[in-house]
């Protein structure tokens, strides 16, 4: 009899969720494997709405979040915890995503097992230690002893091999973000219902272009954050625009929205939506503002800009594609980098035409093959 390989997926946080159940549902269908999933919990309740539309039951569940804890604190508690998940299951591989403090403990404590790590949205990098902060250094931490690479695009294939990473270790198999996209979009279109909760919004702004917006940042707490609501508080003042604005839970983000933002006609400040409802909200805009990271990765996929409120990007292929463009958080920046796509029709169709560079859909199934090698 032919043993299964034994994968424990591990993750904590709402992006991880999107960008792994992909993975996961490859991985729970595939006959070569014994799949297993532990999440920290990092985030809880963000996450929970991914494993619930996803129908993703972890086996573990550390439960780790708890209100304003440190960032030492949580990964020394995620260390211990999933190391002793990791006595328990003895898996034959470790799969880890992306930069969270999850994916460094995670990664951490299978190495301390000698068990072999494979880092899903490998190579990742902005150059700069502290944009993101602590992101930058966690992916770069794994990708030291990670025995499987899986690169979403040839930029980070290469960035790799610049850090002397073995290059058979490495693969380009693109982002599974685009796989969880094309998944969500296809429920939706099945039952509409799933996202409709923004319908009043839909009708309140009929007529107006939507700004969709997401910021959340680290980097960007107290002087940037108020920098950024200056900002879209002067496109708010345009008739002809309309800002969505789901409001990350962090009260270094929702003071300064709350007291900026908070009863201007056209701004919707509303609580974090789950993945069909993001989804719906990046179908309905005509761009995005952002700080995040995997709105980069999404929004082009339905054709929309993006213009991202950092100073560094560890995803170029975007500003190389022409699909995003790096603004920072000089409230006069964005506000001029708005106002041209809003005004100048070439501008828009050129960074909407242009081709999303983070894959066609079939990330999971090519992780899944290398996960059987």
């Amino acid at each position: 009899m032919v043993s299964l390989r034994k994968i424990l997926t591990v993750f904590g946080t709402r992006p991880e969720a999107i960008k792994l159940f992909p993975l996961v549902h490859a991985l729970e269908r595939d006959p070569r494997f014994d799949s297993r999933v532990c999440v920290s919990a990092q985030h809880r309740g963000m996450l929970d709405q991914v494993l619930e539309i996803t129908g993703i039951t972890p086996h573990h569940d550390l439960d780790l979040m708890t209100p304003g804890q440190t960032l030492d604190a949580l990964t020394a508690r995620a260390l211990v915890e999933i190391g002793k998940v990791l006595d328990e299951e003895k898996p034959d591989q470790v799969v880890v995503q992306g930069d969270t403090t999850t994916v460094m403990a995670g990664a951490i404590a299978a190495y301390y097992r000698q068990i072999p790590v494979c880092h899903v949205e490998a190579g990742l990098r902005s150059g700069d230690i502290y944009h993101p902060w602590p992101e930058e250094v966690n992916r770069r931490t794994v990708g030291t002893f990670a025995a499987l690479h899986c690169a979403p695009t040839e930029t980070a294939r290469d960035a790799l091999l610049r850090e002397n990473v073995d290059p058979s270790t490495v693969h380009v198999t693109g982002n599974t973000v685009i796989d969880a996209l094309h998944w969500v979009t296809d429920r939706i279109e099945r039952d509409p219902g799933l996202a409709a909760g923004l319908a009043g919004l839909e009708r309140r702004f009929a007529g107006k272009r939507i700004i969709g917006m997401t910021s959340h940042r680290r980097e960007n707490f107290g002087e940037g954050m108020q920098k950024i609501a200056n900002a879209v508080k002067r496109l708010a003042s345009r008739d002809d625009v309309a800002v969505i604005f789901p409001v990350h839970l962090n009260p270094n983000v929702r003071a300064v929205m709350n007291e900026q933002l908070a009863g201007l006609d056209n701004v919707a400040l509303i609580e974090p939506l789950d993945y069909p409802h993001f989804a719906r909200l990046l179908d309905i805009s005509h761009l995005m503002l952002t700080d995040s990271g995997g709105v980069q990765e999404e929004a082009p996929a339905l054709g929309k800009p993006v213009l991202v409120m950092r100073e560094t990007t560890e995803r170029p292929e975007g500003v190389e594609a022409g699909t995003a463009r790096l603004v920072g958080t000089d409230a006069d920046t964005i506000v001029r980098e708005t106002q041209r796509l809003l005004d100048d029709q070439d501008a828009y169709g050129a960074m909407a035409r242009a081709h999303n560079p983070f894959g066609d859909g079939q990330a999971a199934k090519r992780i899944c093959d290398l996960l059987a090698i």
